[in-house]
């Protein structure tokens, strides 16, 4: 039987959700200043560079905590993604 670091799932978990929810409200704040911006694709080239080097840096952290750490990481990582397009989709019935 595999053995898992549940300790370690956990702290990813946890960091991936904290990252995972920086990471789409960033997304979501330059969306609504780049709509407003007169240089758009400057400012959201700039986010995109800041938002993946923060996922990137700080997920090559947890995975130096292992393998539990890493999966943790991005499985939370990935429900933040699913619950961000949740929220950003209009309702039924709405125009």
């Amino acid at each position: 039987m595999i053995d898992l670091d549940w300790t370690g799932f956990l702290m990813g978990f946890v960091s991936g959700g904290v990252v995972g929810a920086v990471y789409f409200a960033g997304l979501a704040l330059s969306i609504r200043l780049a709509l407003r911006a007169a240089r758009p694709t400057a400012l959201l080239l700039t986010s995109s560079a800041l938002r993946i080097t923060m996922v990137l840096g700080l997920g090559w952290l947890a995975a130096q905590g292992g393998p539990a750490n890493l999966a943790g990481f991005a499985m939370a990582f990935l429900l933040a993604r699913v619950a961000a397009i949740a929220m950003a989709r209009p309702e039924r019935g709405a125009a």
